[in-house]
């Protein structure tokens, strides 16, 4: 039996993989993190620099900070105001600057 090309090239587009995550809503959120860790995440000074941290670390890291079990000064009340897929895309974000 063969197969209509239109069907053929529909059923590969499905099952190739999608492609790289879209870094511009984790991008927009980095932006507050400028002040503290730098632009693009590398601190000039005692702050932790983000940039290039493995973003499972860092998701782990803001999770902490939120739930309070990580020590910190300002970063508890920060993470509180993000969602779970924010903590994502801002950790993919860093992660992807090297």
């Amino acid at each position: 039996m063969r197969v209509p090309r239109p069907i053929l090239l529909a059923a590969l587009a499905v099952a190739l993989p999608a492609p790289a995550a879209d870094l511009t809503i984790g991008q927009t959120l980095a932006a507050t993190c400028a002040n503290c860790h730098g632009t693009d995440g590398r601190s000039a000074g005692s702050v932790a620099s983000l940039a290039g941290m493995p973003a499972a670390t860092l998701l782990q890291r803001i999770a902490e900070f939120k739930d309070g079990s990580r020590p910190a000064t300002i970063m508890h009340q920060i993470a509180k105001g993000y969602t779970d897929e924010q903590m994502r895309e801002v950790s993919e974000y860093f992660a992807a600057l090297k």
